[in-house]
């Protein structure tokens, strides 16, 4: 028999080339759920994303960017360990991945039925590993990016499909390892969510960020950009890259050490450049553990049948209205606002409008003073703040009233301020309130002395907190007193300035040589000034609001000032732990689930937030031009926002009625709202809703609204017609489980059948 060399070489090489496939093929792990198959290649990287609802099955990993299941963050070198090898054992359900740094980490990856659960368990290596990484995972979807929960999202009715990560413990947060402070910066960032119908111009590519409008202080003036493709940022757990693709990412963060943030929410602009921040270490607060679910589904349908799945399989916050999950676009519903100070009828119109909550807007802030020990009107409740003409009442008198309707009311609290005259904040501060540096008094003094010296000025000069740098905040605590001072001289000995004593009422006292002196962290001016409390401190807080709710008929919030959670340097985690513990201890009086709005919106009080009505009037929804936002682009801002991000739209409070109010006016509101699946709070005057003539039908017409919303009775192509501003509409009910929506001509008011809605089951 005869051998032909060249051909005896080429098969030799083709066996070889199988093997080597077999081994490739042998390294690489496949992992699915019903509707998204993940591969996984022997250095740990995801290197194809399948949608397989519907053939042909299409790639959603980019062929040049393959996604690290998990990275490493060495925070004093600022630099990432990447994954070199991965063995998975599918009878364990854990890979060990290698890193190259030495690391060797076993995660548990667990395929459940709609998600992937990703669970740490532990880390060899890691003395110098700050934070880990799960992802970044990176998309080739260009259209919209869901930054605060970290979501990827193709809205077409071609691609429909979103990919997405949600958190499954506390300190698993949405965004970047190295992100100071652990809340992304508040900024613009360049992205057109559809190329074609919204261009950039030469001067603009993908991934350009830019500061905010403003003068960094007036929070209106934020937003000043009208164009689509200007995307306010609110986190970095969703980033895009030059060629506009989506990546998703969530970290955690070992919080058991020492260690220092350079951090400002809005690093920018020079009224809020970072401030130096000591950070609390929390004992047995560590990355192992750290778990996330990570989907890929038809977006459409993400929300209800994904994501509500992953919350109540993973036992996550599953705050409810009615009966139904607060993100349940069924369950958005407005709130009234009050305004005047004049109380009789505010439950009656709340009832006939369908709504659940009272903001008692006009009332001062609430601040938190645990010294009231949760009594907002005396333990009696003799105080008698809220004003009717039979007579006035205290807040549980007045919510005793309202809760016969299921009804709640409400308050605008300064969230963890601790202002001036409060239990832990003066005459007597508390030793729990947190700092910004921690020093030495260098040399005794005695109750009048004003030449104060330390042992070391480093960042002593920074002027209050990060945000607005307000002078008259620049405070130091020396044992029971607060001392004001500014700026710190530059040779030795080294001197505190300006110096004055026995600051916001507290006693000036002698101290001993060697005292500690802290540099208190604080929040801004304009009647939101106040002390920041350490992490024990603010849980007591969180208990205190569920207290207040507990003892005053109270179950709705308002928080303002709600960045400040993020001034202890924890960012969202210190949000969080706040909203859990406030829950927990409502859960433990027994009370519904208190509904809160707030003044910003983060992966931390995502789950436990009900809605997002910031602001308003024109620079939300402009109810006559039919345009969000027609002073400032904030409507159209914060729309984007929460749209992308799976939460309701928020058009502030808006749309008083007044005497020249029309029906026709909130026909359009309450199409936009449910179109949009916004809620707002409908500012309510007593005196101006009395002088309206068409008044009982602006309440008929917003419950008609709200009661085919909460019957979930608008299909989505329904919705496509009802967010368009040029169309008209008016909705018809016909009994409780069926509507007629028309759509009306506003030239001749004639009205066409567009659709008749039913009430979808199960609801």
């Amino acid at each position: 028999m005869m051998y032909d060399n060249k051909s005896f070489l080429k098969s030799c090489a083709l066996f070889l080339l199988l093997i080597g496939i077999g081994i490739s093929l042998q390294a690489q792990t496949v992992l699915q759920t019903d509707y998204f198959k993940i591969t996984i290649d022997g250095r740990g990287y995801i290197t194809s994303m399948l949608n397989i609802t519907k053939k042909p099955f299409r790639e959603f990993s980019p062929a040049d960017k393959p996604s690290p299941l998990m990275t490493l963050y060495n925070a004093k070198k600022r630099v990432y360990s990447y994954p070199d090898k991965a063995v998975y054992s599918k009878t364990e359900k854990i890979i060990t991945v290698a890193y190259s740094n030495g690391s060797s980490a076993r995660i548990r990856i667990e395929p459940h039925t709609k998600y992937f659960k990703m669970k740490l368990l532990s880390l060899t290596n890691s003395q110098d590993i700050e934070a880990i990484q799960w992802g970044s995972y990176h998309t080739n979807i260009t259209n919209l990016m869901g930054e605060i929960i970290g979501v990827s999202r193709d809205t077409s009715e071609s691609v429909n499909f979103a990919i997405g990560m949600m958190a499954l413990n506390d300190n698993t947060l949405g965004g970047t390892a190295d992100i100071q402070g652990d809340a992304a910066p508040f900024q613009y960032i360049i992205h057109s969510p559809d190329a074609n119908r919204f261009p950039l111009p030469n001067h603009l590519h993908e991934g350009q960020v830019f500061t905010l409008g403003g003068n960094g202080i007036s929070d209106v003036a934020f937003y000043a950009h009208k164009e689509p493709y200007y995307r306010i940022l609110y986190g970095n757990a969703a980033e895009v890259d030059k060629n506009g693709r989506i990546s998703i990412t969530y970290q955690s963060r070992d919080r058991r050490g020492q260690r220092e943030v350079y951090y400002s929410l809005i690093p920018n602009m020079p009224s809020n450049k970072p401030n130096h921040l000591q950070v609390q270490p929390l004992p047995g607060v560590d990355y192992i553990g750290s778990a996330i679910a990570f989907y890929g589904s038809p977006d459409s349908t993400a929300l209800m049948d994904v994501v509500q799945n992953i919350v109540k399989m993973e036992g996550l916050p599953y705050p409810t209205v009615n009966g139904k999950w607060i993100k349940d676009p069924a369950a958005y519903v407005p709130d009234v606002l009050t305004e005047g100070g004049l109380y009789d009828k505010m439950i009656d119109y709340t009832h006939q409008l369908g709504f659940k909550a009272i903001s008692l807007y006009d009332q001062a802030f609430l601040r938190p003073d645990r010294g009231n020990k949760g009594y907002l009107d005396g333990k009696n409740f003799e105080n008698k703040p809220l004003k009717l003409t039979s007579g006035n009442l205290s807040h549980k008198e007045y919510g005793d009233l309202a809760k016969k309707y299921n009804i709640v009311i409400g308050r605008t609290p300064i969230t963890n301020s601790l202002a001036p005259g409060t239990l832990d904040a003066s005459p007597v501060p508390s030793d729990s309130l947190w700092y910004q540096q921690k020093r030495l008094l260098a040399k005794e003094i005695n109750a009048t002395d004003t030449i104060i010296l330390v042992d070391d000025p480093t960042y002593l000069d920074e002027i209050g907190s990060w945000q607005g740098h307000v002078k008259s905040l620049n405070i130091i605590k020396i044992g029971k007193e607060l001392i004001h001072y500014l700026g710190v001289s530059d040779t030795k000995p080294y001197r505190l300035l300006n110096v004055k004593r026995g600051y916001w009422k507290t006693t000036a006292s002698a101290h001993k040589a060697m005292d500690t002196l802290y540099k208190l962290q604080v929040t801004i001016d304009y009647g939101y000034d106040g002390l920041i409390p350490n992490m024990q401190l603010q849980d007591k807080i969180a208990e205190y609001y569920a207290d207040v709710c507990y003892l005053n008929g109270l179950g709705y919030y308002d928080f303002d000032g709600q960045e400040f959670l993020f001034n202890n340097g924890h960012g969202y985690y210190s949000t969080k732990r706040f909203f859990g513990k406030m829950f927990a201890k409502a859960k433990q009086h027994g009370i519904p689930d208190i509904r809160f709005t707030g003044a910003t919106l983060s992966e931390g009080s995502w789950h436990y937030q009900s809605i997002w009505n910031v602001g308003g009037g024109k620079n939300l929804y402009d109810a006559e031009t039919r345009e969000w936002g027609s002073e400032t682009s904030q409507g159209k801002d914060l729309r984007d926002v929460s749209y992308a991000n799976y939460f309701p739209v928020g058009m502030g409070g808006n749309f008083p009625i007044t005497e020249k109010s029309t029906v026709e006016e909130y026909e359009h509101i309450q199409a936009m709202a449910v179109g949009t699946g916004a809620t707002y709070s409908l500012k309510l005057n007593q005196k101006n809703v009395e002088s309206c003539p068409q008044k009982d039908q602006i309440f008929k017409v917003i419950r008609t609204w709200e009661n085919a919303r909460a019957a979930n009775a608008f299909p989505r192509w329904i919705k496509q017609h009802l967010v368009d501003p040029t169309q008209s509409f008016r909705l018809e009910e016909l009994d409780v489980n069926t509507w007629n929506l028309y759509r009306v001509n506003n030239k001749t008011s004639s009205k066409q059948l567009l659709a008749k809605l039913t009430r979808a089951k199960g609801y």
